[in-house]
């Protein structure tokens, strides 16, 4: 990121209702219904969020409440529980998200892999459902569970694979995101990579930061509360 661009961000000014387009609205929940997905995508419609981010199972239903909107259809895979799926499978199910209509991925990554030195198959795992997918991939680095190195060997790769985002966490279980984390990888995103904040992000206040530290995007499912200046700190857990 250039000194003026990096200078814009920290300089930004919103209001709540303003921080929508950088918003991912997330509904992950494991009981959620269909009444409660087709609210969930209305709401991203309504306001203007720049995403519903929704389980693979449920893109049918968002895809078609969400054509002709302009919001963007996101999910995720290879979690919440991060890295135990086989590369084959991911890149399978990477091309049916893809099918089913989805427009942007977040991948988790195989931390085991990187901490084990198997580079080589920690970037071709990224790279596999990138070109399966065909979509903007976002891959979670889980930060906190690295090492000054790896963190730097993970960024690296992930961008040598084709990531379009790089992401701090999976979910404030890993991380609250917090803007030192983002500015790491704004730093040392290049190539057109962007960065995208995950982690319990709950307040206006929080999500400002977030952006002015050069977040592009912002992971949550404390959406509505945001936009509207009524976070507190039990709003959301990614």
């Amino acid at each position: 990121m250039s000194e003026t661009t990096t200078t814009a961000a920290a300089e930004l000014t919103l209001t709540p209702a303003q921080l929508a387009p950088y918003i991912q609205h997330t509904r992950i929940d494991p009981d959620t219904t269909r009444e409660q997905i087709i609210a969930h995508a209305q709401e991203a419609a309504t306001h203007g969020f720049n995403a519903a981010m929704v389980p693979a199972s449920w893109l049918p239903e968002v895809v078609t409440e969400l054509s002709g909107t302009g919001i963007e259809v996101a999910s995720a895979l290879d979690f919440p529980t991060v890295g135990v799926m086989t590369s084959a499978g991911k890149a399978a199910e990477a091309a049916e998200i893809a099918r089913l209509g989805a427009t942007q991925l977040d991948i988790g990554v195989q931390i085991g892999w990187l901490k084990s030195g198997r580079y080589d198959d920690f970037r071709e795992d990224i790279a596999g459902v990138v070109r399966a997918s065909g979509l903007p991939v976002k891959v979670m680095l889980e930060l906190p569970l690295l090492t000054e190195t790896e963190r730097e060997t993970a960024v690296e790769l992930a961008i040598e694979a084709g990531a379009s985002f790089l992401k701090n966490a999976s979910s404030g279980q890993i991380e609250t995101a917090h803007p030192a984390s983002v500015r790491y990888l704004v730093d040392r995103a290049r190539n057109g990579v962007q960065v995208k904040a995950s982690g319990s992000i709950k307040t206006y206040r929080q999500a400002l930061q977030l952006l002015r530290a050069g977040a592009s995007l912002l992971g949550t499912s404390a959406g509505l509360s945001i936009i509207t200046d009524t976070g507190d700190e039990t709003t959301a857990s990614y």
